[in-house]
């Protein structure tokens, strides 16, 4: 494979992150300076600051509760990340998709390539359910609009399945969508007048987030 997957395989670093350590000479393959799109092998022996790196033999996917006020990405830019609720040792992981920032409730985080593409990619359609409150009551009109046509979007036609929740009012609604464009939710309802003022999400696929807490995790 390429250095720049081998070492971020191994360490958890973005492949970006790690080619920029390969320019920075940080890398070393058999103890030479290896070039950018170099393949590794078997038999290679890779370190990263003069530390001998391997990617893991074994995959571990795990589901976390995220809390409002964390971002899904390494480098949080002076905001908290997933990885302040996690341990050092599943720092290697990677999220698989993203919640923005003032979003809670499940993503899943591993090292399994193969998953996170089957998860990702727009051909298998994962489902996803995410509890939703809005600012004011949903009138029947744009519930319908929502559900039978869709709301037209920058990025293509938005249309999402909704459910009343145990609540029972017009405030807190179920969403069910297949796609994953960003912000999706919060962009259909502000474009019909809306404020999605809480964004949770229960279900990923298979993959459900019971009963956890927030800030846990527990591997899958």
């Amino acid at each position: 494979m390429r250095l720049n997957k081998y070492i971020a395989l191994s360490t958890g670093l973005s492949r970006r992150a790690a080619d920029d350590a390969i320019y920075r000479n940080r890398v070393t393959v058999n103890g030479g300076t290896p070039s950018v799109g170099q393949q590794i092998g078997d038999g290679d022996s890779v370190t990263l600051d003069g530390a001998a790196i391997t990617p893991p033999v074994n995959t571990l996917t795990v589901i976390l509760n995220k809390p409002v006020g964390y971002v899904c990405s390494r480098e949080g830019q002076g905001n908290r990340t997933l990885y302040d609720l996690l341990p050092p040792e599943l720092a290697i992981l990677k999220p698989v998709g993203r919640l923005d920032k003032d979003s809670s409730g499940l993503i899943l985080l591993t090292n399994d390539g193969a998953l996170a593409q089957e998860l990702t990619h727009p051909k298998y359609q994962k489902t996803k359910v995410y509890q939703v409150k809005l600012d004011k009551p949903l009138a029947p009109l744009h519930r319908q609009m929502i559900i039978d046509h869709g709301i037209s979007l920058p990025d293509g036609v938005s249309k999402l399945q909704l459910d009343r929740t145990r609540e029972g009012n017009d405030l807190a609604w179920n969403v069910t969508m297949h796609e994953g464009r960003n912000r999706q939710i919060r962009r259909t309802f502000s474009a019909l007048g809306y404020e999605v003022t809480s964004l949770h999400r229960t279900v990923f696929g298979s993959y459900q987030l019971g009963n956890l807490a927030s800030g846990e995790y527990r591997k899958i």
